[in-house]
């Protein structure tokens, strides 16, 4: 995927900072700053881009990095969508996967509704299915 050429990408954690605002923009739950600091400090990958100095767009991997990966907060700023940002984030998120999650690993995420298709282009199946139940979540 090729951005056009103000866009920076990055294989770097955003600051707290702007991790809660990016957040905040989509509508997102907003958490304490040392939970934010602790959950990205723990994260085994991460990718930003960055339109100039601005935070537009980001993803993570979090997990045990051996038989369980979870593709987390990949998002884009609302007034940067459609520009191809989600694409080129997961392309990164993808190649880290592929050279880190060996045979028999399992990769999860939760997709936003609405936002199934744009996983699936990457291979990811929607659950309930004729073999798998229901994914599940809590939220606290």
């Amino acid at each position: 995927m090729t951005l056009p050429n103000h866009f920076q990408l990055k294989l770097a954690s955003p600051s707290v900072d702007e991790f809660l605002a990016l957040r905040a923009k989509v509508g997102w739950q907003g958490v304490a700053d040392n939970i934010a600091r602790a959950s990205l400090d723990n994260s085994l990958f991460h990718v930003v881009i960055y339109d100039d100095v601005k935070l537009v767009g980001m993803g993570r991997v979090i997990g045990d990095g051996i038989m369980y990966f979870y593709i987390q907060d990949v998002v884009v700023d609302p007034d940067y969508q459609g520009l191809g940002i989600g694409a080129a984030l997961m392309e990164q998120v993808e190649n880290y996967l592929s050279n880190t999650a060996k045979e028999g690993s399992t990769i999860g995420l939760l997709a936003a509704k609405g936002k199934e298709a744009f996983y699936a282009r990457y291979g990811y199946i929607e659950r309930p299915n004729t073999s798998l139940g229901n994914g599940m979540c809590k939220f606290i």
